[in-house]
Parts: C-alpha cells; sequence; structure tokens
C-alpha cells in the first residue's frame, strides 16, 4: 500500500523559486525551524520564510559559520545542533520546548551525501543517522510544541531522487554485514526521510501534524563536498571547468522551492504523506526506467515499510512521540 502520488497542478514548475511561491504569503506569527538553514538551498529556505514574515531558528552544528551567514536576516536566530550525536538533539530539543512557542514549519534540510564511510554515535553509519535517525529524533522530541500550533503544523523532510537507488536494508541497515558502498548508504537514507513523512503523516495528523517529502532536484551546493571532482565529471554533473552539464541543474533558489512550498501551499492542505518535486506531488516513477529519473519509487511511499522503519528507528533512538507504529 503507497501514499496517493498524482500531480494537481500547482502552478509553479522547476524553475519557480522560493520567493515565487511565497509571493503574496503572509507568514507574520509563524514559527520555522529549518535543519541546514545556513548554507545551499536551506538557506534560500530560511531567507524565503523569514522575507514572508515567519521567525526562523536555525540549527547548526557550525553556529558561527551560521550566525555569518544568516547575518542581516531579519528574524533569524541560530542555536547549536549536530544531527549525528542524540544527545546535541535532546539538548536543542530541551531549550526549544524550554520557551513554550508553538513550532509551526520544519524543514528538515540538513544532510550529508556519498561520504567515506563513518561511524556516530553507537556505531551507526553516518548517513543514516545524520539524515534520518537526527531528524526523526528531533521531531519526535519537539512533538509536544508541533502539536501546538494554533492552525496546525507542517514538517516537511528533504528527501532526494537518491531514494531509488535502493530500498532500506533491514538486515545490514549499518553496513556491518557487508561492505560499505556510499551511494547505497545514500538511497538507504533518502528513502528512510521519504518513508519518514510516510509515517509520521499517518501518526500525527489527527494531532495537526502532516508531513512531505521532497525532492529539490539537482543542485550543485556544498552538499556534494564528499564526491570527488573527477567523479562530478565521469558522472556528467560539471565538465573539466567546475560548470553545470546537466540543464536540469537548478539554482539554490529553485531548490528551496519545492520544500518551501511543501512547507506553506494552502494545496496541500489534505494531502499530507506524500513525495513532492518540481513544487507538486510526484507521480510515481516508472520502474523499467534506468538510472535515476523523476518521480517515486513504490518501496519510498509503503506504509508497510513506513511502519516498519518507524518501529526500528523509535527502539533505536528510545523516541518516540506520535507512535506507537503498529497504529498505521
Amino acid at each position: 500500500m503507497t501514499t496517493p502520488q498524482h500531480g494537481i497542478g500547482s502552478g509553479f514548475g522547476p524553475h519557480s523559486t522560493a520567493r515565487d511561491v511565497l509571493r503574496g504569503t503572509d507568514l507574520t506569527g509563524r514559527l520555522a525551524v529549518v535543519t541546514g538553514g545556513y548554507s545551499g538551498i536551506g538557506l534560500e529556505t530560511t531567507r524565503a520564510l523569514a522575507e514572508a514574515g515567519a521567525e526562523v531558528v536555525v540549527p547548526a552544528r557550525r553556529p558561527a559559520v551560521a550566525r555569518h551567514a544568516v547575518a542581516g536576516l531579519g528574524r533569524v536566530t541560530v542555536d547549536e545542533l549536530d544531527l549525528g550525536d542524540q544527545n546535541s538533539v535532546r539538548d536543542f530539543a530541551e531549550r526549544f520546548l524550554a520557551s513554550g512557542r508553538p513550532l509551526d514549519l520544519m524543514v528538515n534540510s540538513a544532510g550529508i551525501m556519498a561520504c567515506p564511510e563513518t561511524r556516530v554515535g553507537p556505531g551507526w553509519e553516518a548517513q543514516f543517522a545524520t539524515n534520518h535517525l537526527g531528524h526523526f529524533a528531533l521531531v519526535n522530541r519537539l512533538g509536544p510544541a508541533l502539536t501546538r500550533a494554533r492552525d496546525g503544523a507542517r514538517v516537511v523532510s528533504v528527501s532526494s531522487n537518491g531514494h531509488q537507488l535502493g530500498g532500506i536494508r533491514w538486515n545490514d541497515t549499518h553496513f556491518t554485514r557487508h561492505d560499505y558502498d556510499k551511494w547505497l548508504a545514500y538511497g538507504q537514507a533518502k528513502t528512510a526521510n521519504a518513508l519518514f513523512a510516510v509515517g509520521l503523516d499517518a501518526l500525527g495528523k489527527s494531532s495537526g501534524v502532516r508531513a512531505f517529502a521532497v525532492h529539490p532536484g539537482m543542485i550543485l551546493t556544498e552538499l556534494g563536498r564528499h564526491v570527488p571532482r573527477d567523479e562530478q565529471i565521469a558522472a556528467g554533473w560539471i565538465d573539466a571547468e567546475g560548470k553545470p552539464l546537466d540543464p536540469a541543474v537548478k539554482t539554490p533558489e529553485q531548490g528551496a522551492a519545492t520544500q518551501v512550498w511543501a512547507a506553506t501551499s494552502p494545496l496541500l492542505a489534505e494531502r499530507g504523506g506524500v513525495y513532492c518535486e518540481d513544487c507538486d506531488i510526484a507521480e510515481p516513477r516508472d520502474e523499467k526506467a534506468e538510472g535515476l529519473t523523476s518521480g517515486v519509487s513504490a518501496h519510498a511511499t509503503d506504509l508497510g515499510e513506513a511502519a516498519r522503519l518507524w518501529e526500528r528507528s523509535a527502539s533505536l533512538t528510545g523516541v518516540d512521540a506520535f507512535g506507537p507504529a503498529m497504529t498505521f
């Protein structure tokens, strides 16, 4: 069983920017948390939300760098958070909850891609631990603030078409039994991001919390820092001078558009749990297609897989504000 995946004619597209989708929208009085909100598409998300009137909290592993990046943006504050460290996640959440503020919008934009084999916490594979488990624990710990949002809350999980590289490796999630493959690890983490949105929406909608997953598109940002230049050239991302070769490459402003649209569009008021791309709900992927394509694979929107991942994630992190998973 999968989520309903069909475009709804949003009026926006791949070239729309975050400012475009928010034009005429007043977010005054809304509070947003944007992880990774100080670089790449995360920074453009922060900028667009703040310009529309929202207060934005940017949790950052490098607070000094973050403060420099957002300097000059009104209504933006920075706090410390390392998503790869569950203690840091707990500490940030406790500081936030102590303020008593409701949380209206949460964009989980931070992440790592194709890094060398790295272990964090109790030996967890870093991409799964940072991209998924860190955000899983953070959202669950912030559950009381999300459920206090006056008009309901939205949580946007930034996935990518990298989810098409593979599903959850249930028998070897942390690559302890088989050789590490950075791209399979990335694909698993991006699938987890999509399934998290499915699971959170199923469990949170009765409390006014809706969730969405997005593919922002291909954007050349700091996210690709672990991919060597020659590998990027061989993949056809860039030429020898470092210029993008694929005409579908987006600017950071365009890359931020889908996550901003998912966080704010009234068209999605009753459509949670879906995977979006190019500022619309994505269509199911043609599973016979080769390579990474548009659309979402069935394994990334499956309710059964989402329930299983929720249960596994709750067990690993010891946090579960919205469960139990078996009520899906």
